[in-house]
């Protein structure tokens, strides 16, 4: 009886392994059939599947008033946008890369020997172009009875290109081109046949105006106590806003200075709620008398030109949405952007700040623009560029009115504004022997003494000693943390500390 029943359970067990390993074989044969159907798939072969992502969006303006041929649908046209920026986009990265990946599924083949053959000369001489188009004028000149075939004309085509031989920088160059395109739809999609340049390269020197303040600047760097590096999340709230903006504008204050997370923000497809959450800002900025400097693009670092694109369409979105509130005073490009010359490579920051300087300006040509420069040596750099100059100063007040005066001579004919300064009142465990609320009180009328005597406009860091402080802020360090939390003029508990009755004058 015994043996009968093991022989029904090895039966059992050896049925249902064949049942398993059957199970597992249909399945497996059915993924490898489906992944060789699916590999034809053009959009699962691009490399990195360029045409499902967003990763270049220059602006783009169509003009559709001369075609030629078979009327367009404006699906034809959203397609062949999609096709046409992606072919662009897909050259820039072969020419950083020196690679061909890509390039197939964007042009013909005969349009691709050019191509092929300057990515092989450049490869053979350790050359390598960054390189991106920040707009694109297409003017829609015939499209063929037959739906297979359109001829555009790209004018004013800016392009910014950097030129590298053995990871050395030889040239940098913002050029305005024209081109006459030939695109021809291969199974469903539109590939470039041939691209010829039309016009001589003009380099681009176009400057826009110069902006003057429209105020002496009395101002303070802002955060909401409980919110802050996170002012515009999900505990956004007004009342708290509207009170400390009475409470600013009573101390004698005209101005603050908020900051605008690029990721927080959405990147280049900005949410519509943070605008909201910025234009109720404004609306309590003005309700109490205040003006605005923005701060753009906090928490970002990358630099990188293929990048561009999304970083100006960021801008704009954001420009566009404010540039006509009463409230704004100014735009800030970049918080501290000197602190990413280590790291990102100073040639690439500056070359980032220039273009995003020139970009802003043109979107807004009404209110003034500058960085905030980390110290007074970085102070220097692009002040042909901005409206006014900006920098922060957290060393030697004793120093201040004399590095102030050397950046006066070295920038006669632009305002300075000192746009951070403060010192924590944090002594105790992780700083045994920092400074008390007094020193910070002494600091602050000595600054004012300085400022009033030197005419220095100012915003200082910050309203709040604050309770929480990201990572991302200060790291890890304990002592950084407790040291940055108690900037402030009014304490944790809402308790207005010495330093206040310093905050707007001697």
């Amino acid at each position: 009886m015994t043996l009968s029943i093991h022989k029904n359970i090895l039966k059992i067990s050896l049925f249902v392994i064949y049942i398993t390993v059957t199970l597992l074989v249909v399945f497996g044969l059915s993924a490898v059939f489906t992944y060789l159907n699916t590999g034809a798939d053009r959009n699962l072969i691009l490399h990195n599947k360029i045409h499902e992502t967003v990763h270049y969006q220059p602006q783009i303006n169509w003009d559709l008033s001369n075609t030629e041929g078979r009327q367009v649908s404006n699906t034809t046209i959203q397609n062949l946008e999609k096709d046409y920026l992606n072919a662009w986009y897909v050259k820039q990265v072969a020419f950083e890369k020196n690679t061909n990946k890509g390039l197939k599924d964007y042009y013909t083949k005969s349009s691709l020997k050019n191509i092929l053959t300057s990515i092989e000369n450049n490869t053979k001489n350790n050359v390598h172009i960054k390189g991106t188009t920040l707009n694109h004028n297409p003017s829609l000149d015939f499209f063929s009875e037959d739906g297979q075939l359109i001829v555009i004309t790209d004018k004013n085509v800016k392009e910014y290109k950097r030129l590298y031989k053995n990871n050395i920088l030889q040239l940098e160059t913002t050029e305005v081109n024209s081109y006459k395109i030939l695109l021809l739809l291969e199974d469903g999609f539109w590939r470039i046949r041939q691209i010829l340049r039309i016009n001589p390269t003009n380099n681009n020197t176009s400057q826009t105006p110069f902006i003057n303040l429209e105020q002496d600047i009395k101002g303070i760097n802002y955060y909401p106590q409980n919110t802050a590096w996170d002012m515009f999340g999900d505990d956004f709230d007004t009342q708290i806003i509207d009170k400390d903006f009475k409470i600013i504008k009573d101390a004698g204050l005209n101005t603050i200075r908020v900051f605008i997370q690029y990721e927080d923000f959405g990147k280049s497809e900005v949410k519509q709620n943070k605008l909201e959450k910025l234009t109720k800002t404004l609306n309590l900025a003005s309700k109490n008398n205040l003006k605005v400097i923005i701060t753009l693009f906090d928490f970002y670092g990358d630099y990188q030109v293929l990048d561009w694109t999304l970083n100006n369409k960021h801008a704009t979105t954001i420009v566009n949405h404010c540039k006509e509130h009463p409230a704004l005073l100014a735009w800030d490009i970049k918080n501290e952007p000197n602190l990413d010359f280590d790291s990102r490579g100073k040639q690439n920051v500056l070359a980032w700040l220039k273009q995003m300087i020139y970009h802003v300006k043109t979107t807004d040509r009404h209110h003034p623009v500058t960085i905030g420069w980390s110290n007074t040596k970085s102070a220097t750099y692009l002040s042909d560029m901005v409206d006014f100059v900006s920098f922060h100063y957290y060393e030697d007040l004793n120093q201040l009115e004399k590095a102030y005066q050397q950046l006066k001579k070295e920038i006669p004919t632009k305002e300075i504004v000192l746009g951070e300064y403060g010192m924590s009142s944090y002594r105790g465990l992780w700083s045994p022997f920092g400074n008390s609320e007094k020193d910070q009180a002494e600091y602050h009328q000595q600054f004012q003494e300085i400022a009033h005597k030197n005419k220095i406009p100012f915003v200082s860091w910050t309203l709040y000693d604050f309770k929480k402080i990201p990572k991302e802020v200060v790291g890890q360090l304990p002592w950084r943390k407790y040291n940055q939390k108690h900037f402030g003029f009014i304490n944790q508990s809402g308790k207005r500390k010495a330093s206040f009755q310093y905050i707007a004058k001697p």
